[in-house]
């Protein structure tokens, strides 16, 4: 027991660990999720040597139905968890077996995260900013219904924190040691794989090794580098079999495709509908603001000060290096202005060394206040603002606003809220309860999600292409994504609301 107490991220996982078992069932499919499952499954394809040595083997076989959208993402986050994931569907239904393995998988996050914040902080600092960034209702949100941005966020971290113990080893021992270069090399071969943005961890890891060159010998630092690229490249080839065919051309070719990040999807932003690559340049800026709890900014420009005021010029440079790992983003969308949309999903992972800096801030909050219970309810007070919204938007979470942008209920209809459309799983199990008849539910847009939760007798109809079928005593499910719910029976009233906070997210209406 004395063990655990002095190792607190285990506590912490522990709490997450039991509070997950209990809600993750609770968390619908998101917009993007069945059709990223099932490309999992065919991924499959291109991993059975049967299939190798089939004269009739084509790899298009292994991108699914919905390879034009999916087969230039990296699939390595599927294929590594899809053998557990086909244990847990021998108890659990598909999505809930994916929702339990993608909240996991951010507990590995906050492990790696916690384990990088302790190396240029105190224990306090350190947990108090992993129970900051853990407890944020958007990433809480996230954790369960999305497999492609909160994996990348994850092993990024990973790439990070096991780049810079790789250099950190070989500044200390002076040789080569393979063990700690597989494992950031796996890190980092991973994160490429699902993000073609996550070189960027080994450009920050080769910065701050540079920072240390005085300290060491040239040609191992070259040797050990060369290593550690081509274990990253080859880890990221082999998991990704949509560059199999032509590897450089094609990396170069979903570089070029991902860096626009080109779409159509529709963006309601301060009352507005812009395209997704005409958001004006304000866009993440605010968002950034109005979706982290109101102490994390604070935190952040007080830590930062702190930081850098109290460290010596090597300290600096390095705090300088994981500042990069937030700015360099920042500046490219603001520079580039690359197509946005969901919020800023694509972009969680440069969220990190946020709350690294509001650890520092800790640090003085635990150095000036000297009574110890004191500052744990000065701690806990903090995460309140937190924890509160993710107990009462759940399972919403990720649709959070805080208070400097008037929350849930002042943004809605002016931001985008409940994106993802996971609210058709509440709205369909409602209606499950209400009628036994055979009824048709015609559904605004991604029908498939709301089938998946609808009982036999009720058949789901896709509004787009059967809208003139529609007639008296049908239903229809419609989202408040982009305010579509005003485009059509506005003035009927809704039989089914699902809602949080006054923010209404999706609607079952009876046709008069």
């Amino acid at each position: 027991m004395q063990k655990i107490i002095k190792h607190p991220i285990i506590i912490l996982l522990t709490i997450n660990l039991i509070i997950g078992i209990f809600i993750f069932q609770d968390y619908g499919y998101a917009w993007d999720e069945p059709l990223f499952y099932d490309y999992a499954d065919a991924l499959q394809y291109a991993y059975s040597p049967q299939n190798w040595f089939n004269e009739n083997f084509d790899l298009q076989n292994a991108f699914g139905a919905s390879a034009s959208d999916h087969a230039n993402r990296g699939p390595a986050y599927i294929i590594i968890v899809y053998p557990i994931i086909s244990i847990l569907k021998l108890f659990l239904d598909n999505a809930s077996a994916w929702h339990l393995i993608n909240f996991l998988t951010f507990q590995l996050g906050v492990y790696l995260f916690y384990r990088f914040a302790s190396k240029w902080m105190s224990q306090l600092g350190a947990v108090s900013a992993t129970l900051l960034f853990c407890y944020q209702p958007l990433l809480w949100g996230h954790s369960f219904i999305n497999p492609k941005d909160i994996p990348f966020l994850v092993f990024f971290i990973g790439s990070m924190c096991f780049g810079f113990e790789m250099v950190d080893d070989f500044v200390a021992n002076q040789k080569i040691n393979f063990l700690k270069i597989l494992l950031a090399s796996f890190f980092m071969g991973i994160a490429t794989s699902i993000r073609v943005l996550g070189p960027l961890a080994a450009l920050l890891t080769g910065l701050y090794a540079l920072a240390q060159i005085k300290n060491i010998q040239f040609s191992n630092f070259i040797k050990q580098f060369a290593i550690y690229g081509f274990l990253s490249l080859f880890i990221s080839f082999l998991t990704w079999p949509y560059l199999w065919i032509n590897p450089l051309q094609t990396f170069i070719q979903v570089f070029a495709f991902m860096s626009d990040n080109p779409t159509q999807l529709n963006v309601l932003f301060a009352g507005e509908n812009y395209q997704a690559g005409e958001v004006p340049l304000r866009y993440l800026p605010l968002l950034l603001g109005y979706t982290q709890t109101e102490p994390v900014w604070i935190l952040f420009l007080l830590g930062l000060f702190l930081s850098f005021w109290k460290s010596n010029n090597q300290k600096r440079i390095t705090l300088f290096i994981i500042l990069f790992w937030f700015v360099i983003p920042v500046l490219y969308v603001l520079l580039r202005r690359p197509s946005m949309y969901d919020g800023y999903r694509h972009f969680l992972f440069i969220l990190p060394p946020v709350f690294i800096f509001a650890g520092f801030a800790f640090e003085k909050l635990s150095e000036a206040i000297k009574n110890q219970w004191v500052r744990i309810a000065s701690i806990g007070l903090i995460l309140l603002f937190g924890i509160i919204p993710i107990i009462r938007l759940h399972p919403y979470q990720y649709a959070y606003y805080n208070n400097f942008a008037g929350g849930l209920k002042t943004v809605f209809r002016n931001y985008e809220t409940e994106y993802w459309l996971t609210c058709y799983r509440e709205a369909v199990l409602e209606l499950n309860q209400i009628t036994n008849e055979e009824v048709n539910l015609f559904v605004r847009r991604e029908p498939y999600i709301a089938e998946y939760y609808a009982s036999e007798n009720i058949i789901i109809r896709d509004f787009r292409t059967e809208q003139n079928q529609m007639g008296s005593g049908d239903y229809y499910l419609v989202n408040t994504r982009s305010n579509e719910d005003l485009r059509f029976m506005r003035d009927v009233p809704a039989l089914i609301t699902v809602e949080r906070q006054g923010a209404q997210f999706c609607l079952i209406k009876q046709v008069p």
